[in-house]
Parts: C-alpha cells; sequence; structure tokens
C-alpha cells in the first residue's frame, strides 16, 4: 500500500514561521498561523520540511484506492513566491465557497496567493472552518 511521503515531523513551526522570506512572507505567515489556530481550534504541526498543518484525516486516493495516508485538514505554507494554502477546496462547501476569495490561483491540491491583501480574510476563515469539518475517507 502506497503511503504519502510527506509526513507529520518534530520540527518547530514557530522556527520555521521566523525563518520564512521575505518578511512579508513572514508576517503573512504568522499571520495565517493565527486565522488558522482559531479556526480548527488545532495546533499546528510541521509536514515535511515546509507545510505548517493543522488536524489531520486519513484520505483514500480516489485515482487508486491503494494509495493512502493522513494528511493535514488544512494548513499553508509560506513560500518566497507565494502562499500556498491546503484544504481549502477538498469538500464541495469550499469548493463552491472559493471563487468568493479573492484573488488566487489555483494548483492541484492547493490555492495559490501572492499576499493576504489580495483576499476576503473572512471568507478565508469559513473556507478554514469547512476543512476542519472534514472526516476520514471511507474505505473502499
Amino acid at each position: 500500500m502506497a503511503e504519502n511521503k510527506t509526513q507529520p515531523t518534530d520540527a518547530s513551526v514557530e522556527d520555521f514561521l521566523n525563518a520564512a522570506t521575505p518578511a512579508r512572507r513572514r508576517d503573512d505567515g504568522k499571520t495565517l498561523d493565527a486565522i488558522f489556530r482559531e479556526e480548527t481550534g488545532a495546533t499546528p504541526v510541521m509536514w515535511g520540511p515546509s507545510i505548517v498543518g493543522y488536524g489531520s484525516f486519513r484520505y483514500v486516493s480516489p485515482a487508486n484506492p491503494r494509495t493512502r495516508g493522513d494528511w493535514p485538514k488544512a494548513g499553508f505554507s509560506p513560500r518566497k513566491a507565494q502562499l500556498s494554502i491546503y484544504g481549502l477546496k477538498d469538500l464541495p462547501e469550499g469548493a463552491a465557497l472559493l471563487p468568493q476569495l479573492g484573488t488566487y490561483t489555483e494548483g492541484m491540491g492547493c490555492v495559490y496567493v501572492r499576499k493576504l491583501n489580495d483576499i476576503d480574510l473572512d471568507v478565508l476563515r469559513r473556507l478554514i472552518a469547512i476543512a476542519a469539518s472534514r472526516g476520514d475517507d471511507p474505505e473502499p
């Protein structure tokens, strides 16, 4: 059975966020951390070297049911070029609300935002709350 390569670590979320560059990305990361903590009620954990995750769920890949593992219900990474935000479009309610977020682009499993001023933080909060409500995927 294939497992996800990105796993939770014992690395410090605070150290990771303090090391983010440029300074704007560091500030946005700290703001996102406060929002995610408030909306999920979860303590953040580093997933791999660069994703700050909140909560977790057990997933089963729809494309290949033998591929399964654990993944954060919601999370983000303050990457140099943009913020990567995870979990916002995984549930139908989140996907339906996403167009109201503001200026963003989409990747396979995430939403990319250049700066927090480009998005509606109230909509972001609602999207995070929806993501945090996710349960484990049913076993096939």
